[in-house]
């Protein structure tokens, strides 16, 4: 088929059989190939429209080895729920022992594949080696990972005695596929835990949701893949930093079969015992994270029933769903903050057409101290700013009554540019801020913004900091890391631990497992976060121009359009609420992308923000 023609050609196409009234096209893989030679580049099929679904054809009778391995690795890229036809081009005891939920391995083009000993066929035994370059993995928790380098695994053949057939006896655990097919078999979709640090709220509040991304196969029951994914637990780097209210050992009942929502939206969640005892409470929170989860699935989830034990738990809304718990996408902005050509700090009613900016009230707006960035808290009453020079970092409320006191952390860098970030406010009103002297290089956190600099401990950091934006959730964290003459963009997560009293009398805060969220990129020059799990980041690739392009915080791509060209981006700012539109500082002043149009100007100025 076509879509990923790599340079290896190969001798005959795949032909597919579409039947368009049912929505179903058959990978015919084995039927034209040649009798003999090597495969080479098994090519991956182009993206269907979602409704298409695509199941592969079993082996033909008398197949030749060449013709057994393209069937099988053609099967892997199907919509077979359980791989049943991929199994047909493996022995008995190789289908018994396969595994193809362990993993996913994507290449940048279909798997190509050379047999080791072709001239061997007499002997009733033969191996292929698959081959292609590494493009990123899925893991047995479905969490997905960039990944490069060479892969190359074996595939053995042999021929049954009896009836002459050639099948698979030894195949490498899980699937792998092209980049194409992968994005054609699978989607993205956030599951919902809650922070378990009690981030963004005090006592009696709602607890605050989590986006865990995870990918799963799109044409394959994906609501019930995702209620199954969301019960068995968070992923592994979430994992230290997020609860579940689902009880240990929880999951649907044996019997549960395909979940559907029924015509009026409500979608009926069977569980086994271990969830028979929960209260009213617990079970609500349950259904949240259920609803949170399936927002944005088809058809459309209103209402979630959770059952055990023969019962009803509970039943909940998608609008009672967020009284229960609250989430980054639910906050919407009051006002876009930005600095003026004054070094004051002035806002527009967010989303507005607004062009005239008004000074914050309070010493910021007041222009009693020149200021080069800014940082509005979440709940709008409070803001910090660094000093023109980069220097000192200035606390003060959003009130037409505060002054400006003495700076609460000052940088020893000689330049500019060696001195204080952007500083990034988390939920519960904890102030970052990264010290980038060369001499000293810290990340801080001021709690409520006004305590004593605690160091943040980053383990694993290679590199200085050069720009810092914490989550919505408070549990991850957004690091732009210099090293030599790179710049990447890494996410890590926040652990927090109480002082023991004894040898420790302040918390203890750090960052961990920091990953890359831009592998491809080797100068990040700007980012924000865009959504729950998305950021929006400005850079370039080796020998490229820069871009501006949204990314997840896993590494991947959306399934989006990237925001349209804008040159000389010097900053950009985006809300987690996706409503709200795009900001970014240029050379054109401060613009905006709102909704469906093209970048337009609103006044001059510099180094937008939305709170946070």
């Amino acid at each position: 088929m076509g879509g990923e023609r790599g340079g290896r050609g190969r001798g005959a196409s795949v032909r597919a059989v579409a039947f368009a009234a049912g929505g179903v096209v058959l990978l015919a893989g084995c039927a034209s190939m040649p009798d003999s030679g090597d495969l080479r580049g098994v090519e991956s099929t182009p993206r269907q429209d979602t409704q298409v679904r695509v199941f592969a054809m079993p082996p033909s009778e008398d197949a030749t080895p060449t013709q057994i391995v393209q069937g099988f690795l053609e099967a892997l890229t199907s919509d077979d729920p359980d791989y049943k036809t991929a199994r047909q081009y493996l022995t008995r005891e190789a289908a018994k022992t396969w595994r193809p939920e362990l993993s996913t391995t994507v290449l940048s083009d279909g798997p190509g594949a050379q047999a080791d000993r072709p001239d061997r066929q007499d002997t009733g035994s033969l191996s292929y080696t698959l081959t292609g370059t590494k493009v990123a993995t899925v893991d047995a928790q479905q969490s997905y990972a960039p990944a490069s380098g060479s892969y190359n695994k074996l595939v053995h053949l042999t021929r049954d005695a009896e009836n002459g057939q050639w099948r698979i006896d030894a195949v490498p655990q899980g699937v792998v596929m092209g980049k194409s097919d992968f994005q054609r078999n699978y989607m993205s979709v956030n599951k919902y835990y809650f922070a378990s640090n009690n981030a963004g709220t005090a006592s009696g509040t709602p607890p605050v949701a989590v986006a865990d991304p995870v990918f799963v196969r799109s044409h394959v029951d994906p609501t019930t893949q995702m209620v199954r994914s969301l019960i068995g637990g968070p992923t592994t780097w979430l994992d230290p930093v997020v609860r579940s209210s689902f009880p240990t050992g929880t999951a649907l009942r044996k019997d549960a079969g395909p979940l559907a929502p029924d015509d009026r939206g409500r979608l009926t969640v069977p569980l086994n015992d271990r969830a028979a005892e929960v209260g009213v409470g617990r079970c609500e929170e349950m259904a949240a994270q259920l609803l949170f989860t399936l927002r944005n699935l088809g058809p459309a989830v209103e209402e979630v029933e959770l059952r055990a034990d023969g019962g009803q738990l509970c039943s909940l809304t998608r609008e009672g769903a967020e009284t229960v718990a609250t989430r980054g996408a639910l906050q919407q902005p009051d006002y876009l903050y930005f600095v003026d050509d004054e070094h004051r700090l002035v806002r527009i009613a967010a989303g507005s057409s607004d062009t005239e900016p008004d000074p914050v009230p309070g010493a910021l707006g007041e222009g009693e101290q020149a200021l080069r960035s800014v940082a509005v808290a979440r709940d709008e009453r409070t803001a910090a700013g660094v000093g023109i020079d980069g220097r000192s970092l200035f606390v003060a409320p959003l009130a037409s009554d505060s002054s400006l006191v003495e700076p609460v952390l000052r940088s020893r860098g000689k330049t500019e540019e060696d001195r204080l970030t952007t500083p990034s406010w988390d939920a519960r009103g904890g102030l970052w801020v990264a010290d980038r002297d060369p001499a000293d290089p810290r990340l801080y956190l001021l709690e409520k913004g006004a305590e004593e600099p605690l160091e943040v401990r980053t383990p694993g950091l290679d590199g200085r900091v050069r720009a810092v934006r914490v989550a919505a959730d408070g549990v991850r964290i957004a690091l732009v890391v210099e090293k030599g003459d790179r710049r990447s963009l890494l996410i890590g997560r926040i652990e927090r631990s109480e002082p023991d009293g004894r040898t420790e009398e302040r918390p203890t805060v750090t960052v961990l497992q920091l990953r890359s969220a831009t592998p491809e990129l080797e100068q990040v020059t700007a980012m924000s976060w865009a959504g729950e799990s998305r950021l929006v980041v400005v850079g370039r690739e080796h020998g490229g121009v820069e871009q501006m392009k949204y990314v997840e915080v896993d590494g991947s791509t959306p399934d989006v359009p990237p925001p349209a060209a804008l040159t000389g981006v010097k900053a950009v700012t985006a809300s987690e609420d996706e409503g709200a539109p795009l900001v970014a500082y240029s050379v054109d002043g401060i613009v905006r992308l709102p909704s469906g149009a093209q970048w337009q100007q609103v006044t001059k100025g510099t180094a937008p923000v939305y709170p946070g």
